[in-house]
């Protein structure tokens, strides 16, 4: 599929509407910063009709670059939420000025802190952190909180050079963290954190047995049961302050409930979605306990799924959308990823698919495919390792290219299907902005052409998660860490 056109459809119609009412736009159900309550709105009415579970929304992981200009207003016209760098106020003011409905969360990883240059500038640490606590903080105050091996040496994460692994498991850290990234949101008006590096292991980053671990198994386990008491200390402080906490989680499917777990407060983002199992051909989302989790999550309609899809082929992006629409709510939003370092913003053509307001819930068919209804199209995903036939409902077309469908469908392994209705019937589905009754195509459209960010700027950001393809087979690679050593005059963590 195309990536190169980012001219943007009519926008969906302005603003959620995220309780009783009607949900009619494109802007996500956010949480209320002085509430705390998503969307500020008060109790739900139990009588009211929820809110209803429209096409994936768009999101940008934007911790690469510096944003430019002309990439912020691209932003703030096509999606809902938005995360960023510590070090870029000036663009979350610039993004809530073009569009006060967006949500901006800043970046704050969990597990390390970091002294390459734009972390720390000489001899202190910066003082806008990609971590919640400061090398050299930590270094002159409270030593403990470095993380040690069983030989007493501090824990470096290989993959990623003076990136330092904190003792997670600590209170006293994880109340530090806690208190410092609080107090920075409420002081630049960020809308929430995206909690980076929630994960299960330590393996991908290091071969290291935290001190009084006996082996890496439970060295894991005391990470990820300092993690589920960090999550609960940083998320009831967040909240009580009016602010989102969405960590990134990683191999939840190892472990039964762990996603359901550290999604409650704002929700959680899935950064490995939509991939394939090299060993079998299937899609690892669908195994262990993740699917069944992330639909519950998607049912309550509560919080927020962020979902990306690291699209190297049609296949992965077509795959990576059509999950995210299987899991379609009023707050599930999915990125098609095209760099591993997130340097620009991302769009494409199935976001402009129309797909519409779900009419029915995901259905596993006998086959092992799951499909789903919209009132404008209709989706199916193969997980499985094997080809399989789908009989698709009628009168629909092929989005990608734009042939109408046969009554079967041969559904290759590991892919899907995104139909949808032809462009003489798309008034079913098409929700025009309530701002204007002039034609849009006569009007300025939301971007052009020159307005397009490109792809060609140089990024001081590097290293992603592990490769998948290079994984083991069984598992998906833990949460990624973006930046590398960035210039001192422009630090860019992440």
């Amino acid at each position: 599929m195309p990536k190169g056109s980012l001219i943007r459809r009519a926008r969906r119609a302005a603003g959620l509407l995220c309780a009783a009412a009607l949900l009619l736009a494109g802007s996500g159900c956010t949480v209320d910063s002085a509430t705390g309550q998503v969307g500020g709105r008060p109790p739900a009415d139990p009588l009211a009709p929820p809110p209803k579970p429209l096409a994936p929304c768009a999101w940008w992981y934007g911790i690469g670059e510096p944003p430019s200009a002309v990439e912020l207003k691209f932003a703030a016209q096509h999606y809902d939420l938005v995360v960023l760098n510590a070090t870029e106020t000036k663009a979350l003011r610039r993004l809530k000025k073009l569009n006060p409905d967006i949500k901006v969360l800043v970046y704050k990883d969990f597990s390390s802190t970091r002294n390459y240059p734009g972390a720390v500038i000489g001899d202190d640490d910066a003082p806008f952190l990609p971590s919640g606590v400061g090398y050299f903080a930590a270094q002159r105050h409270n030593p403990q909180w470095f993380a040690v091996d069983t030989e007493n040496h501090r824990i470096e994460w290989k993959p990623y050079p003076k990136h330092w692994q904190m003792a997670v498991w600590d209170p006293s850290y994880q109340k530090a963290w806690t208190e410092a990234v609080t107090t920075e949101l409420v002081r630049e008006g960020w809308d929430g954190v995206l909690a980076d590096n929630d994960f299960s292991s330590l393996r991908y980053y290091s071969s290291a047995v935290v001190k009084g671990a006996e082996d890496a198994a439970e060295s894991d386990r005391i990470i990820r049961e300092g993690l589920d008491a960090f999550l609960t200390t940083a998320g009831d402080a967040l909240q009580k302050a009016g602010k989102m906490l969405v960590p990134n989680v990683s191999e939840s499917h190892l472990t039964a409930g762990r996603w359901s777990a550290h999604s409650r407060y704002h929700g959680a983002m899935e950064e490995n979605f939509g991939l394939r199992d090299t060993g079998t051909g299937e899609l690892l989302t669908f195994k262990g306990n993740e699917w069944k989790e992330l639909r519950s999550q998607a049912a309550l309609g509560e919080t927020w799924l962020l979902l990306i899809t690291h699209t190297r082929s049609e296949r992965e992006e077509r795959v990576g959308y059509a999950t995210a629409a299987l899991l379609a709510s009023p707050y599930t939003c999915w990125s098609g990823a095209t760099t591993k370092d997130y340097r620009h913003p991302d769009w494409s053509d199935y976001q402009e698919a129309e797909l519409g307001e779900a009419v029915e819930t995901a259905n596993r068919l006998p086959s092992g495919v799951w499909d789903r209804r919209f009132t404008g199209g209709y989706v199916a995903v193969n997980p499985t390792g094997q080809k399989v036939v789908v009989t698709p409902p009628a009168g629909l077309v092929d989005l990608d290219t734009g042939d109408p469908v046969p009554a079967t469908v041969e559904l290759a392994a590991a892919d899907a299907l995104v139909l949808v209705r032809p462009p003489a019937q798309e008034t079913t589905t098409t929700r025009p902005d309530p701002t204007t009754t002039t034609d849009p195509a006569t009007t300025t459209p939301a971007t052009t052409p020159t307005d397009a960010p490109t792809s060609s700027a140089p990024t001081t950001g590097g290293p992603t998660s592990a490769d998948p393809t290079s994984a083991d087979p069984t598992t998906t690679p833990p949460t990624t860490d973006t930046t590398t050593e960035a210039p001192t005059t422009t630090p860019t963590p992440g």
